[in-house]
């Protein structure tokens, strides 16, 4: 069997973190490529050293001394070595860093050497090759992913290697310059490697024991979810649920690799598991609730619409002419209506309202600010008659008015819009009718 395994920054942000993640390496032997991110935060108020990286590099973009903060960084890592006693010195890469950032080498590199740095550490710690992600994590020259390239690249060094620690986050552009992943996007290496390696598993470290089945600031110690299939997870990433990237998903998926997401502090506890397809049955009908505020509705009115060929797709093209994506739009005989992100419409609504005007020709618009959307997903809801029934009884008896309801067609989820105002509120009655209920 093998294994990658992924460690988040609160899982190495100290030396102590680096012991626990050691162990947890050592102590299975298919664990044989590893992915660090970044140092995080050590204690509540402290800084990430990414976010260290970004300032001292803005510091050094206006043309100002960065010495101290270079220094504190250098000190962050020094200190993670001498409590480890480990026989080395950052002392090259860090001048290397320093020329390099009084030569603006840019945002992406600069933010990508937190990564990198920690991956040196690991492969000194542990006794692994250390392999750099800008050598084997290609994009192409529009700075978008080249998965088979990689792929490619990666898999031929990668059979060469029986343990290696790749740095999480970054990569490089055809003429070297580095390209990092949007924040989070450790979990998107991970899952490259994993791809690329042929591995079995690919474990996913952080400090929580997997994925809860809600936000834990909305319900108190919300049930934890076993397993998860990638197309849940897809959903529920999207809107607004944490814990792993949603891109990370894509590279193990062609390959049907599971991930499991481990707890650095609890590694007894089995985690979350995110599969292709599964015949285990969650306890619950529904797997998980996520949802995001700030959203707005753009509610249009035209008599015989249903009968108008092409009415649909004038409308969509003037939110496309003015850069705004939609999110949802339901439509019913003579309405259509279309949820988009507050914040990009507002500036552009009477653009997008004088267009709609000119090439549509409806009877009315209305716009709704301040919505908020929940997506309530599980793959048990295909099986269950009345699911929609219990969410709109609840959300009744909560006093929650109902602003949009939407379910696809693969019957995996069902979004609800309501009121920012109703937004917690709503998620608590979903959960006490489905969970709660249950337990």
């Amino acid at each position: 069997m093998k294994k990658v395994v992924k460690f988040g920054g609160s899982s190495l942000a100290s030396a102590e973190q680096f012991k626990k993640v050691g162990n947890i390496i050592r102590a299975d032997e298919s664990r044989r490529y590893v992915i660090p991110s970044a140092p995080g935060k050590r204690f509540s108020a402290d800084t990430k050293v990414t976010d260290m990286l970004y300032g001292c590099y803005a510091l050094a973009e206006e043309g100002k001394n960065f010495d101290k903060e270079l220094e504190a960084i250098k000190e962050r890592y020094n200190e993670i070595i001498n409590g480890l006693k480990l026989d080395m010195t950052l002392d090259a890469e860090f001048e290397v860093i320093k020329k390099d950032f009084a030569n603006k080498a840019g945002k992406n590199y600069a933010a990508s050497r937190g990564e990198f740095l920690n991956g040196k550490i690991m492969a000194n710690y542990l006794g692994y090759t250390f392999i750099d992600a800008a050598e084997v994590i290609l994009f192409d020259k529009d700075g978008e992913f080249d998965a088979e390239k990689t792929n490619d690249k990666l898999s031929k060094r990668l059979s060469k290697t029986d343990n290696a620690v790749v740095p999480g986050f970054y990569g490089a552009l055809p003429d070297g310059t580095v390209k990092t992943f949007s924040r989070g996007g450790s979990d998107i290496t991970g899952s490259i490697v994993a791809r690329a390696a042929k591995v079995d598993i690919y474990e996913n470290w952080t400090d929580v024991s997997g994925f809860l089945i809600t936000d834990p600031r909305i319900i108190d110690n919300p049930v934890g979810i076993d397993t998860i299939t990638y197309k849940e997870l897809r959903e529920l990433s999207y809107m607004g649920a944490g814990v792993l990237h949603e891109d990370a998903i894509f590279p193990v998926r062609i390959e049907g690799i599971p991930i499991n997401i481990k707890n650095t502090n609890r590694p007894e506890d089995n985690g979350t598991w995110i599969v292709e397809s599964t015949c285990q049955k969650s306890k619950y009908i529904i797997t998980g609730i996520a949802g995001k505020k700030g959203f707005c509705s753009i509610n249009i009115e035209k008599d015989k619409m249903n009968s108008e060929v092409g009415f649909g797709r004038k409308v969509l093209n003037v939110f496309e002419d003015n850069g705004i994506s939609f999110e949802h739009m339901p439509s019913g005989i003579d309405t259509l209506t279309v949820f988009v992100h507050q914040d990009e419409f507002m500036d552009k609504e009477q653009q997008v309202v004088s267009g709609i005007h000119r090439i549509a020709k409806p009877d009315t618009i209305e716009i709704e600010a301040d919505l908020a959307l929940i997506a309530v997903v599980g793959r048990g809801m295909k099986s269950q008659r009345g699911t929609a029934g219990r969410i709109f009884s609840a959300l009744a008896h909560a006093d929650v008015n109902v602003k949009m309801i939407d379910q696809g067609s693969s019957e995996l989820n069902i979004i609800i819009g309501v009121s920012n105002n109703d937004f917690e509120t709503a998620i608590k009655a979903i959960y006490d009718i489905f969970v709660t209920a249950s337990i």
